[in-house]
Order: structure tokens, then C-alpha cells, then sequence
């Protein structure tokens, strides 16, 4: 307690933050956990070309992704919505379904010039539609208890590349085998496989797509 006649507060605990944390944020550092395990079995990938290590990655979004369901549930059945939960989700999906799966991408043979800029695209349309929704979530819910539906698809949805992804490395279609091949277009080469990432950021970012929440 304070002491008011001093006017001090007592020296924080340590490890306060994490004693703040509600068990849906728990599941939500689950989440990210997930996707940082994936990037590092992607870089693994790279480097003993053990299609084991991809599978393995891959396997880790769709994990990241029921944390990711389970967090919200938790938070609305506890009753325990906060900012820090909300900022947290953000930065957990930043990772696991943005980050991720453009990892995967280039680890399985998008790692041309043009492959790279999309990807980087797609994980900027990622990061923009997370920041969106967190300043625009109180307006679209019009008081309820969560929102509607979702300008835009929300960055989960990219657990789909990340199974075709996976479903090439399976049939042995990553690295020079992938699926399309290659162009060269001027000074760089593209892989038309990145284009779904392209597709996938541009519909994230979209102001006219509503999609009911369920």
C-alpha cells in the first residue's frame, strides 16, 4: 500500500507484469511460441534440406492457430478482455501467421528477387491489418460484446499458404521442383507460387470485403 503521508508508491515486484497476466494471455504466448518454433525449423530447412523440419514447421501454424482461437474464447467466457490482451494477439499473429509463413515461403524456393518483395509485402499487409483492426475494433463492434464481422480477411487465414506450402514439400515440389517454376522478369526471378501471398495480403488490407465474425 501507498503511504500517504510520503507520498511513495512500494518498489514493483518482480516479475509484476507477468503477474498480471490472464490465463488467455498465456494462450496467447502459446501462440507466438508456435511461430517462432516454426521460423526456426524453417531455418533447419535451409540447412539439411530434411523435409521433416518443414513438415514440422508447417504443422506448428495450424497449432498457433487453435492457441489463437482459444485465447478469444477464454477472455469472453473469464470475462477478462484487456489492452495488454489485445496488443499481445496482435504481436503473436504478427509472428505465427505473417512472419511465419513468409518464412516457409522463402524456405521452400520463393527466395527470388520479385518472391522477396511479395513476401515482404505480405507480411506488411499483415502487420497494416492487425493495426487496423486494433483502432478500429471498438467502432465495429457498436457496443457488443466483440466485432461484427472483419474488414478485410484476417491474418489467420494465411494458415492456407502455409498448407499448400506444406502439401508441396510432401508431394517434393519446393526448392527446384516448386510448383509453377520460375520467370525471370529483368533482373530478377519470380516464382508465380508467391503470387498467393500476394493475393492473400492484398485481400487483408481490402476496405470493401466484410466478413462476418462468427
Amino acid at each position: 500500500m501507498p503511504n500517504p503521508a510520503s507520498g511513495t508508491r512500494p518498489a514493483p515486484k518482480h516479475f509484476s507484469m507477468i503477474r498480471g497476466f490472464h490465463l488467455a494471455d498465456f494462450f496467447t504466448l502459446a501462440n507466438a511460441a508456435c511461430g517462432v518454433g516454426a521460423i526456426f525449423l524453417a531455418m533447419a530447412f535451409i540447412a539439411s534440406q530434411s523435409v521433416v523440419h518443414f513438415l514440422w514447421a508447417a504443422a506448428l501454424a495450424p497449432a498457433a492457430f487453435v492457441f489463437d482461437v482459444f485465447d478469444g474464447r477464454i477472455a469472453r467466457w473469464r470475462q477478462t478482455h484487456s489492452a495488454l490482451g489485445r496488443e499481445l494477439d496482435s504481436l503473436a499473429d504478427v509472428i505465427s501467421f505473417g512472419v511465419l509463413p513468409a518464412s516457409l515461403g522463402f524456405a521452400a524456393g520463393l527466395n527470388g528477387g520479385w518472391d522477396c518483395v511479395i513476401l515482404i509485402y505480405f507480411v506488411c499487409c499483415g502487420v497494416s491489418r492487425l493495426a487496423r483492426y486494433n483502432v478500429t475494433a471498438e467502432a465495429l463492434s457498436e457496443g457488443a460484446d466483440k466485432v461484427k464481422y472483419f474488414e478485410g480477411t484476417p491474418i489467420p487465414t494465411s494458415v492456407v499458404l502455409v498448407g499448400i506450402l506444406a502439401f508441396a514439400a510432401w508431394q517434393g515440389r519446393i526448392g527446384n521442383e516448386i510448383w509453377g517454376g520460375a520467370w525471370t522478369l529483368g533482373p530478377w526471378v519470380l516464382h508465380p507460387l508467391a503470387l498467393l501471398f500476394a493475393l492473400s495480403g492484398t485481400l487483408m488490407i481490402s476496405k470493401t470485403l466484410r466478413i462476418p465474425k462468427l
